[in-house]
């Protein structure tokens, strides 16, 4: 029922405890919704109906779809945290390519 939604927020409040940084938690969120996809692309493209229809059933597709499960009836709330979880993966990104640049060869 709110399992997802549960395990999501202690993820962040574990994160956000230990790691005290913001980093950290973009970082955490890149991870969680690469995970979902990840587990999505299984879902749809294994031959095995058991294991896909528990993935299916215990794993949402992607942060965006645990975003609508959640606020289904409100739309600009929905809105709102899309737009919040499109600027957390632009960070994301801005720290991936920074890393990129600055790597140094071996």
């Amino acid at each position: 029922m709110y399992i997802d939604l549960i395990v999501l927020v202690i993820l962040i409040l574990v994160v956000v405890m230990f790691f005290k940084r913001f980093s950290s938690f973009v970082f955490l969120m890149a991870i969680i919704d690469i995970f979902l996809r990840i587990l999505a692309f299984i879902k749809n493209n294994i031959g095995l109906k058991d294991v896909a229809y528990l993935i299916g059933k215990y794993f949402p597709e992607s942060m965006f779809d645990i975003i609508n499960r959640y606020t289904g009836g409100m739309p600009t709330i929905n809105l709102v945290l899309k737009w919040c979880f499109v600027g957390i993966m632009c960070i994301f990104l801005s720290y991936i390519i920074k890393i990129f640049i600055n790597k140094k060869k071996i």
